[in-house]
């Protein structure tokens, strides 16, 4: 959504994407802080912040990048990014569309969005990264990676259990996100977050590029 910096045509296009799917589903987005909460986190890092204070660095970015995407949709979606899942739920009776950033230390937006669709009571989560879907290592790495185009939450775990917890970490879901989407057995699709076709279609529960997470 922002590389390096805001890319407006994408974010229009992106706006334009979910105001459809809101025409059929009750939409929640949860936008991670990216680039620029790694670029603040490093900085604070350097200069001595502890992990705590790092991952609210995190969390003001995401919601400074949830406030971009907020402008895109306009009167779509409540002006300002809810702070707790509670306020997003509130605000779902109102607006087709609701946005919102971190909330909890420790975690990435991943994990928020799981326990946003837990809390929701979602028929499913659309997790959009920038990679097409869940490998069995960093295809940015390692060139033999292979993309597993299904996968239970318990193998998920398994795969993800190695990554790091700090702030600013970029797993393709971190590892208490995919215990949580274990536990509430919610259906999951991981693609690439610039791939519309494979949004709308993973919407909709029809095949896609990428990567379906089952319940065990």
């Amino acid at each position: 959504m922002i590389p390096d910096a805001p890319d407006v045509a994408y974010l229009r296009q992106l706006a334009a994407e979910l105001v459809s799917l809101s025409g059929s589903f009750r939409v929640f987005v949860v936008v991670g802080g990216g680039k620029l909460a790694r670029t603040y986190i490093q900085a604070a890092r350097q200069l001595g912040a502890d992990e705590s204070s790092l991952d609210h660095i995190g969390i003001e970015a995401t919601r400074l990048n949830a406030r971009v995407l907020i402008a895109a949709l306009g009167e779509h979606a409540p002006g300002q990014p809810p702070a707790d899942f509670d306020r997003a739920v509130e605000a779902s009776r109102t607006y087709p569309i609701v946005v919102m950033g971190g909330t909890h230390p420790g975690h990435t937006t991943d994990a928020v969005a799981i326990m946003l669709a837990e809390r929701a009571r979602a028929s499913r989560v659309l997790i959009l990264t920038n990679v097409d879907g869940v490998y069995t290592s960093d295809p940015r790495l390692d060139r033999g990676a292979k993309r597993l185009d299904r996968l239970t939450a318990r193998e998920l775990v398994a795969i993800t259990s190695k990554s790091t917890a700090e702030a600013g970490s970029t797993g393709v879901i971190d590892p208490m996100g995919c215990r949580i989407l274990q536990r509430a057995r919610i259906p999951a699709s991981v693609l690439h977050g610039r791939d519309f076709d494979a949004l709308r279609a993973a919407a909709e529960g029809r095949p896609f590029k990428g990567s379906v997470v089952v319940p065990d």
